[in-house]
């Protein structure tokens, strides 16, 4: 009776191995309730297409064939078209200052993370240094940049103790650091340092750039 168990369980066992065989080598099988862990991804300016779908949610019959397509694009594209007139742009044009001392910075860079050294050649602070931009650049500086390098740039911040290796603002290495290099730094990361373009606006970097002169001066 126990080897007719045991056979019985057996048999049970590779009818389920076989029936999970597919193919499609490609195919992941079955998955129970996936819910929506695995979303489609579309990258910009891209047309996903799949014929298997057929009339998508109602789309209209000349749509067939087109995964989430747009009816308001003459493409088909599955991002919608820009607004009449505008042009992307990631950075926007800055104002400091009233009358002849105004200074105006388009602040579109396009310089690649890899090209460290054109940033230090080409790159100058546009944001007057004054009272208000350097106590708004400590300001900034403690939010984003204290707790590695420290209140006073002396690498003495609590996630130093973690990663190791901080600098210090006044040693060698960093004490001559120019507008560039800095606002680089800040913008793509370098080393154990992360990217915090995408945290801190463009003007914010540069008036976080004034107070960093001030702690190379210590």
């Amino acid at each position: 009776m126990k080897n007719l168990f045991v056979k019985n369980y057996l048999f049970a066992f590779a009818i389920l191995i076989f029936a999970s065989c597919s193919k499609n080598h490609n195919s992941p099988g079955l998955e129970y309730a996936p819910d929506m862990y695995h979303s489609i991804a579309f990258d910009p300016l891209s047309q996903i297409t799949d014929t298997t779908i057929g009339k998508w949610r109602g789309d209209r019959e000349d749509n067939k064939g087109y995964y989430n397509s747009n009816t308001l694009n003459p493409h088909k594209m599955n991002m919608r078209l820009p607004v009449k007139g505008t042009i992307s742009r990631r950075n926007y044009k800055t104002s400091f200052g009233e009358g002849d001392s105004a200074v105006v910075d388009l602040m579109v860079y396009n310089i690649h993370r890899d090209s460290m050294g054109i940033s230090e050649k080409t790159l100058k602070n546009p944001v007057p240094l004054n009272a208000k931009t350097l106590a708004e650049g400590e300001q900034l500086y403690i939010n984003f940049c204290s707790h590695c390098h420290g209140k006073d740039g002396k690498a003495d911040g609590k996630v130093a103790d973690k990663y190791k290796g901080v600098p210090a603002y006044n040693s060698a290495g960093l004490k001559f650091l120019n507008d560039g290099h800095i606002f680089h730094t800040i913008t793509f990361g370098k080393g154990l340092m992360w990217p915090h373009g995408s945290q801190i606006s463009p003007v914010d970097r540069w008036k976080i750039v004034h107070y960093v002169h001030k702690l190379q001066q210590q």
